[in-house]
């Protein structure tokens, strides 16, 4: 379900992000968002990658490593992009039909 919240987001990602998604949703900064397909299709990546960990430890592995890649970086922006479920969402967004042919746990070749 894709839902709009600018404040929200900004709450959470400090005015970063343009979305997030935090099971079951993909809650975007503004409505004209609902039409990249590329922005929806790299959320939509990380909706499987949460269901494989079970929501908990998406989060949990989210955080300690972006914190491990942080320390390494030493810029936010940086340590962002090196997450490995970063790195597989944006490889695949453009690819629409990646979900399709998306092994079990594929964001393992990321790290």
């Amino acid at each position: 379900m894709i839902l709009v919240s600018r404040r929200f987001l900004n709450l959470i990602t400090g005015k970063f992000a343009q979305a997030i998604t935090l099971w079951p949703f993909i809650i975007l900064k503004s409505k004209e968002l609902r039409t990249d397909r590329s922005l929806i299709n790299h959320e939509r990546i990380h909706l499987r990658q949460q269901l494989e960990l079970f929501l908990i430890g998406f989060y949990l592995w989210y955080l300690i490593e972006f914190l491990v890649r942080l320390a390494q970086k030493k810029d936010f922006t940086n340590a962002y992009y090196a997450i490995s479920f970063e790195r597989e969402a944006y490889l695949h967004d453009l690819d629409f039909g990646y979900l399709k042919h998306r092994r079990l746990f594929a964001f393992f070749k990321y790290i």
